[in-house]
């Protein structure tokens, strides 16, 4: 991770397995309305009523609100030399965020390598893990990241 210095963080940091964290991040009702108004205008997103739905169970925040809250924390965690660029990735809600909620990120580095048509960079692939107060996942993303090398391949690329 980053020192305290704000050291950026490169492909050669990037250990399988190691773990990065961030948060907590408050999920506020004002902010749930406000990006449901703006980003993603369903009922059950913009109106704290809602006590029932099939699937989500009442009132809740937008996947994408979540998503967009991981973001923020991810950046946090990971302070790589490029930002966090990414190059695509899975993404699963298993459970909705509701207001009031406190989330946190915890990532891991599940593979890395390096680019077979750019030196000065390699790939880093990722689960990131948003879990609520009650250590409970609300959001799964497996990504892939475009990542910095500090040194760059000498030709033996995999």
């Amino acid at each position: 991770m980053a020192d305290a210095a704000g050291e950026k963080l490169f492909l050669e940091d990037l250990a399988i397995g190691r773990r990065f964290a961030a948060g907590p991040e408050a999920v506020t009702l004002e902010e749930v309305l406000a990006y449901a108004a703006r980003f993603d205008p369903q009922p059950f997103h913009t109106d704290p009523a809602t006590t029932a739905h099939p699937v989500l169970g009442g009132h809740s925040a937008s996947g994408w609100h979540t998503a967009s809250l991981t973001m923020r924390m991810v950046t946090e965690a990971l302070p790589l030399a490029w930002g966090v660029v990414g190059g695509g990735g899975e993404i699963a809600w298993p459970r909705p965020v509701r207001p009031g909620d406190t989330l946190r990120v915890e990532a891991e580095v599940l593979e890395t390598g390096r680019s077979r048509s750019r030196p000065d960079r390699g790939w880093a692939r990722l689960r990131v893990t948003t879990l609520n107060q009650r250590d409970e996942p609300v959001q799964v993303l497996v990504t892939r990241l475009i990542v910095p090398s500090r040194v760059p391949d000498s030709g033996t690329s995999c």
